[in-house]
């Protein structure tokens, strides 16, 4: 490490998506890590982060002290909760540093908050940081802008682990978000997430969402473009939560020297 690596926080770090974070950033160039936050009470405060992660002593100790944390860091890290995140936003924005969220599930008012926060940190905020999945929305965002809306229709079907909390994904809401960004529609009016009993025939240019949950599957995603006597199927499949981890410390690193501001991965990547 160099005095000019990035000092970054972990937050939620005894988690996989934590553990696999303190493992990223000590293997990167450029970033090292600074603290590794916990929840209040957690039976990890105390404990050496690099053993939490797998990777022996680092002498690095768990703390459940955000606030001490963030003082002299650069940037946090979060894959952690909707109301956690909001906290750290208002934490990051005082203390004027990035905040990489990969958090999803936030309301309409989560978002808010965390959008007042980036008038003072540099937010990089998306529902998945790899770079396969944001070319993925690229490519859907085409290829719904080339295909008309009448003669195709658009479906996304994710899986994810049976311990994940919110449906539809956050990534499967970036692909949607994409294909009504190509069609130049709003998500919210044109989604369909539910379809049970008699439902009659689809509604010609809506975006629909399947939600598959079970086992240990990371994350894959479909973008289904069904035409007549054609379909069209863009995927993603993740086999290692790294990517993820690796996506994020690239955010921290794009965003140290930008503005505050809230920015997302096609930014960070160049595709916007």
């Amino acid at each position: 490490m160099t005095a000019a690596d990035m000092k970054l926080v972990v937050v939620g770090a005894s988690g996989r998506m934590g553990q696999a974070l303190i493992r990223t950033v000590h293997a990167m160039d450029g970033a090292k890590l600074h603290a590794a936050v916990v929840r209040p009470g957690s039976p990890f405060v105390g404990k050496d982060a690099g053993e939490l992660a797998g990777l022996g002593p680092i002498g690095i100790p768990v703390t459940d002290q955000p606030l001490e944390a963030f003082v002299e860091a650069e940037g946090v890290l979060d894959f952690t909760k909707p109301d956690i995140t909001v906290e750290f936003a208002g934490l990051a924005a005082q203390a004027r540093i990035v905040h990489v969220i990969g958090t999803t599930g936030c309301s309409a008012e989560d978002e808010d908050r965390i959008g007042a926060a980036a008038r003072h940190a540099r937010v990089v905020k998306s529902g998945n940081m790899s770079l396969g999945v944001n070319l993925l929305s690229v490519m859907t965002r085409q290829a719904a802008k080339a295909l008309d809306a009448t003669d195709w229709d658009i479906e996304i079907v994710e899986m994810h682990h049976r311990h994940k909390v919110d449906a539809p994904s956050g990534t499967a809401l970036l692909l949607g978000e994409a294909a009504a960004q190509g069609r130049g529609i709003p998500l919210a009016e044109n989604a369909v997430r539910v379809r049970d009993g008699h439902t009659g025939a689809r509604v010609s240019g809506t975006i629909g969402f399947a939600t598959l949950r079970g086992g240990s599957v990371i994350g894959e995603h479909s973008v289904l473009l069904a035409g007549e006597g054609e379909t069209v199927t863009l995927s993603h499949s993740a086999i290692d939560r790294s990517i993820f981890a690796r996506g994020a410390v690239k955010a921290a690193l794009w965003a140290r020297d930008k503005k505050p501001g809230r920015y997302s991965m096609l930014d960070v990547l160049g595709l916007n």
